[in-house]
């Protein structure tokens, strides 16, 4: 298998680059573990997402859009998933130069579950997708957001629960509450790209694909690549046995790996594009303050 990008490692250099002190992954050697009551076949299950509802008074967020932090979201959130609900990924930072975020499925898999559902292959899909923010305070995903995810599982009689992940603090966001809801009595899988984050956190279930940020439900525009992804991932509902189970996808993105040398990648950067970023990061570290201050 090629080598996945080792992602704690690519932001702490990038940040620190940027003039930020390293941040310290969340990382726990106990992982919570509850086999489902039922198959799969037969369980409720819930989407969640760390995707931004749709708000055109906030900018760029279409496909290509430059990260765009007037989008993000601080608080849980639920909308229902028919008819499909508009959400976006310009708020996170996902990989732009290798993917433009231009086919919802690859990190929205609502059309694959709602055709799981009508084939038999889960139960039903609990009627609202459940918007998980990204923060980068572990206490406040613990403590705010991890709670409000699983009172709106148990409100939606949920028995199990899929994390769609796009980000790198994505990854650990959906990490920590997948956590928190497997002690609670709902099982949990975690499908994303950023390996290295998830296993850090610890969690029951992974089914690691090894493409760029923001395809973690499948290939964009490729339906095959999304239905074999999600049923990989539903498969470990069944199959896992014990906590920490990864299962790698056995889909590929690309045969040439040079796609993984560009993401985040201070050594890549000239210097005057680094004081670029120094500039634009810091602006758009205000605007999600006042963002939070307002509490949306």
């Amino acid at each position: 298998m090629h080598e996945p990008i080792l992602y704690i490692d690519r932001t702490r250099a990038y940040y620190a680059a940027l003039g930020y002190p390293a941040y310290q992954w969340a990382h726990f050697d106990d992982v919570p573990f509850i086999q489902p009551q039922r198959a799969v076949s037969a369980s409720r299950i819930a989407l969640i997402t760390t995707a931004a509802r749709f708000d055109p008074t906030l900018g760029a967020q279409g496909p290509g859009a430059a990260y765009n932090a007037a989008a993000k979201f601080y608080r849980v959130y639920r909308v229902p998933v028919c008819p499909t609900p508009d959400l976006r990924i310009s708020h996170v930072g996902y990989d732009r130069k290798h993917t433009t975020a231009a086919d919802a499925n690859s990190w929205l898999p609502i059309r694959e579950l709602q055709d799981a559902a009508d084939r038999g292959a889960i139960g039903s899909l609990a009627n609202d997708v459940i918007g998980l923010p990204t923060n980068r305070s572990q206490h406040t995903t613990l403590n705010q957001d991890a709670p409000a995810v699983l009172d709106a599982c148990i409100e939606q009689q949920v028995e199990v629960a899929l994390f769609v992940p796009n980000c790198p603090v994505c990854h650990q966001s959906a990490s920590l509450v997948a956590r928190h809801l497997e002690a609670n009595g709902v099982s949990t899988v975690v499908i994303g790209c950023a390996r290295d984050i998830v296993e850090n956190v610890g969690v029951p279930r992974f089914l690691y694909s090894d493409f760029p940020l923001g395809n973690s439900g499948g290939k964009p525009f490729d339906k095959a690549s999304q239905r074999d992804t999600l049923m990989q991932a539903l498969r470990l509902f069944d199959t896992a046995t014990a906590p920490r189970t990864t299962v790698v996808s056995t889909q590929i993105w690309s045969v040439d790996q040079r796609w993984k040398n560009d993401f985040m990648n201070i050594a890549a950067l000239p210097e005057a594009e680094i004081v670029r970023r120094q500039a634009e990061f810091a602006q758009q570290k205000a605007v999600a303050k006042s963002i939070r201050e307002d509490g949306r």
